[in-house]
C-alpha cells in the first residue's frame, strides 16, 4: 500500500470513529433525558430540558379566539332585525359557532357567510310540563348550551353564551379569558346592573343579554346533566352547579342615552341603532381594549374638567370636580324595572341644570392613526348647551368649543391592576378645538 493510500485509510478511520463517537454520545444523552432509572438520572440542566420538551401540551398555550365556540340563541321572528348586531363582531372563517332557531329561516335562504352557521332548536315540547318560568322559549334557550356541545368542535376551552342582539368585542373577551384556567370549572359573567332584576331572578345568574363564558369541563358535565336538572328544578334561574363569578365587563343594556354605558336606544344623534353600532365599532376595529373606557382630565387654567369615555363621547365641564364624581354616570338611562329602590347597582348622578354642573356634550366622530404611532379620535358638539358661564369657577366659558381631538398610544390599554392614564390638555383662548393628550401617569403624579 502506497503512503497517500495509508494516509487517507486513516483519515478514513479517524472520521469514522468521531460520527460513530459523536453519535454514541448524542444517543446516551437521550437516554439520560429520557430515562427514569434512579442510577441515571440527568443533571438539574437536562431535567430542565426535559420538562420543556417532555411536558409542553397544548393547553398550555395561552387562549386565541379559536379556542372559545359561541352558542347564539335566536329567532327567526327578529332575525331582519337583529342580523345587524352579530355582523358587527363575527368573524367569519375565524370564530367557531352556531346560532340557534326556533324554525328554518327559509326567508333568509341562501344563508349569508357573513352569519353564524344556523341550527334549528330540538323540540322541547317534552318539558312543557316543567316550563314554569313564564318565558316560552326559557328551556329552548338554557338547551343552547348542550345543543352547542352536541356539535362536537374540537380543541374548545370556552363555550360562550349569547343573545342575538349580544354585541361581543373579541379581543377584549379573548384577554380576560386568558385570566381564567380553562380546565376548572368556570361560569363567567354578570348579573343585572337594574337591582329590580336581580331582586326577582337572582343576583348570581349572569344575564344573558350581555353573554357569558362556560369552561369545557363545566360544558362537559352539563351535557350530561341539563335535562334532568331542567325536570328537577323548573323554578331556577342560572343554577349551573358552580357559583358566578363576576366579570364585570359583561354587560347589560339599559333604556335610554348612556355615557359610560351601553345603553338600548341610539347612543349617537341623528342615528338609528344600527348606524350608531356600527360607529361606535369603528372604534372598536382600531383598539378595543380603550372603548367605552374613562380617563378624567383637568385643564386648571380656566378651571375646566373633562370626563373622555374613549370612541363614544367627551364632557366637558367649567367647574373642577372630583375624579370621585366623574366616576358616577349622568343618569341619562332607565332601568329595566323602577319598583326598587335604588335603580341600579352602581352610584349614578342626576341631571342638572347648574352651568357648574351641567356638561358640554361631544360625540365620537372619527378617528385616524398618525406617523407617531398615536390614534387621534375626533368629538363634535352636536347641540349647544344653552346655559350661563359657571360663575365660582371664573366664567370661563366653554360654548366656543366645538371639537376635541383625543391622542392615544397605538397599544392596548392594560387592564386590572394598572394605573388609569393621566393626560395633557392644549387650549389655546379663542380656538374651538381642544387637544387632549393620553399619557402613562408619572409615578409620583397626581391626577386632581
Amino acid at each position: 500500500m502506497s503512503s497517500s493510500h495509508k494516509v487517507l485509510s486513516e483519515k478514513l478511520a479517524i472520521s469514522l470513529w468521531k460520527s460513530l463517537a459523536i453519535s454514541g454520545l448524542v444517543v446516551y444523552l437521550f437516554y439520560i433525558l429520557l430515562s427514569n432509572e434512579p442510577c441515571c438520572q440527568p443533571s438539574n440542566l437536562f431535567t430542565n430540558l426535559k420538562a420543556k420538551w417532555g411536558s409542553q401540551r397544548s393547553s398550555d398555550f395561552p387562549t386565541n379566539i379559536g379556542h372559545l365556540v359561541f352558542g347564539i340563541a335566536g329567532s327567526v321572528n327578529t332575525w331582519e332585525h337583529k342580523r345587524s348586531y352579530i355582523e358587527s363582531w363575527w368573524r367569519p372563517n375565524v370564530t367557531r359557532g352556531y346560532l340557534f332557531l326556533e324554525t328554518h329561516p327559509t326567508n333568509f335562504l341562501p344563508w349569508s357567510p357573513s352569519f353564524p352557521p344556523f341550527r334549528v332548536s330540538e323540540d322541547t315540547s317534552k318539558f312543557q310540563e316543567w316550563n314554569k318560568h313564564g318565558m316560552p322559549h326559557a328551556i329552548r334557550m338554557v338547551r343552547v348550551i348542550l345543543e352547542t356541545f352536541k356539535q362536537g368542535d374540537k380543541d374548545v376551552r370556552w363555550y360562550i353564551m349569547a343573545d342575538d342582539d349580544t354585541v361581543l368585542l373579541l379581543d377584549n373577551l379573548v384577554d380576560v379569558l386568558n385570566t381564567y384556567d380553562h380546565e376548572k370549572y368556570f361560569y363567567i359573567g354578570q348579573n343585572s346592573e337594574s337591582i329590580g332584576s336581580n331582586a326577582a331572578i337572582s343576583f348570581e345568574m349572569a344575564f344573558g343579554g350581555a353573554g357569558y363564558a362556560l369552561s369545557y369541563p363545566l360544558v362537559e358535565i352539563l351535557s350530561n346533566n341539563l335535562d334532568e336538572c331542567i325536570k328537577r328544578y323548573p323554578y331556577l334561574y342560572g343554577n349551573l352547579g358552580v357559583s358566578l363569578t363576576h366579570e364585570a365587563g359583561f354587560h347589560q343594556s339599559s333604556d335610554g342615552q348612556g355615557n359610560g354605558i351601553l345603553p338600548l336606544n341610539p347612543i349617537f344623534p341623528s342615528m338609528n341603532q344600527y348606524e350608531a353600532l356600527n360607529h361606535l365599532m369603528k372604534a372598536a376595529e382600531v383598539d378595543q381594549s380603550r372603548l367605552l373606557q374613562q380617563t378624567v382630565c383637568y385643564h386648571k387654567p380656566k378651571n375646566w374638567s373633562f370626563s373622555i369615555s374613549w370612541g363614544y363621547s367627551t364632557q366637558l365641564y367649567e367647574n373642577i370636580h372630583p375624579t370621585s364624581v366623574l366616576q358616577h354616570p349622568l343618569e341619562t338611562f332607565r332601568p329595566w324595572t323602577s319598583w326598587t329602590t335604588p335603580f341600579y347597582m352602581f352610584n349614578t348622578r342626576p341631571m342638572s341644570n347648574d352651568p357648574c354642573e351641567a356638561p358640554h356634550v361631544f360625540f365620537f366622530d372619527s378617528l385616524k392613526k398618525t406617523i407617531r404611532k398615536q390614534i387621534v379620535t375626533s368629538y363634535t358638539r352636536r347641540w349647544p348647551r344653552n346655559l350661563m358661564p359657571c360663575s365660582s369657577s371664573g366664567n370661563h366659558s366653554a360654548d366656543y368649543v366645538s371639537r376635541i381631538e383625543v391622542l392615544s398610544p397605538l397599544k392596548r390599554l392594560r387592564g386590572a391592576g394598572s394605573r388609569r392614564e393621566c393626560c395633557d390638555i392644549i387650549h389655546v383662548n379663542g380656538m374651538n378645538l381642544t387637544e387632549v393628550t393620553l399619557r402613562p401617569c408619572l409615578k409620583y403624579e397626581m391626577v386632581a
